[in-house]
């Protein structure tokens, strides 16, 4: 046993045991990840996402007087400086949200498929603007795909009849009319207040006539 190894011996065990000598550089490997990893989330990322949430503050006060191209401008650097960092992933989505105001419905989606937030309503969010997009692009299928997808991600009273009714509209576009009433009809009996704001019989009744 190394317990009972001099270290002489065991120096001599380690030059003479590739097997203990592998096991010995694997552990100080580990520990020295290990150790630099925390090193880095405490002195290298922390300070930097920090940071980063102040970064991408212009740019959102820009999209939010409808200052488009200044937004873009202020934040497309941000995104890219600060990828990864919870202010660059929040800069990339509003990034998206603007260039789907100019129309550039491609490079709105491809932003926003880079977007990771932690956030319930930002994640869920970056979905359904994807099906947004997609339907922009006329390829309804896709966007369908995108607001099931968002509508289920984390179900809750706001977002989860706002995509099932993005849905069913898109469903209705595609004469597929059994699936609309499906989604109108989840919206009535589980999202009472979303389906009154919606009028949501009138859609039903709508499906329901023409599905038969």
């Amino acid at each position: 046993m190394l317990e009972n190894l001099s270290g002489k011996e065991l120096k001599e065990q380690f030059k003479s045991n590739k097997q203990l000598r592998l096991i010995t550089i694997g552990v100080s490997s580990v520990l020295v990840l290990v150790l630099g990893y925390f090193a880095y989330k405490q002195f290298v990322y922390g300070p930097a996402n920090e940071k980063s949430k102040d970064a991408f503050y212009p740019g959102l006060n820009y999209a939010a007087k409808d200052s488009t191209d200044r937004a873009i401008e202020e934040l497309e650097p941000v995104a890219k400086k600060y990828d990864g960092k919870q202010g660059g992933e929040n800069a990339q989505f509003v990034l998206a949200r603007q260039y789907m105001t100019k129309g550039e419905f491609k490079k709105a989606l491809t932003t926003l498929e880079g977007v990771k937030v932690k956030d319930t309503y930002v994640r869920i969010y970056t979905i359904g603007l994807q099906g947004d997009c997609y339907s922009e692009m006329n390829n309804l299928e896709k966007a369908k795909e995108f607001y099931l997808k968002a509508a289920n991600a984390d179900e809750n009273e706001k977002t989860t009849p706002e995509f099932l009714f993005k849905a069913a509209l898109v469903a209705e576009n595609l004469n597929q009319f059994e699936e609309a009433y499906d989604y109108y009809s989840r919206i009535k009996n589980e999202f009472k207040t979303y389906g009154d704001s919606k009028q949501i019989d009138k859609y039903i009744a709508r499906v329901n006539v023409t599905k038969k």
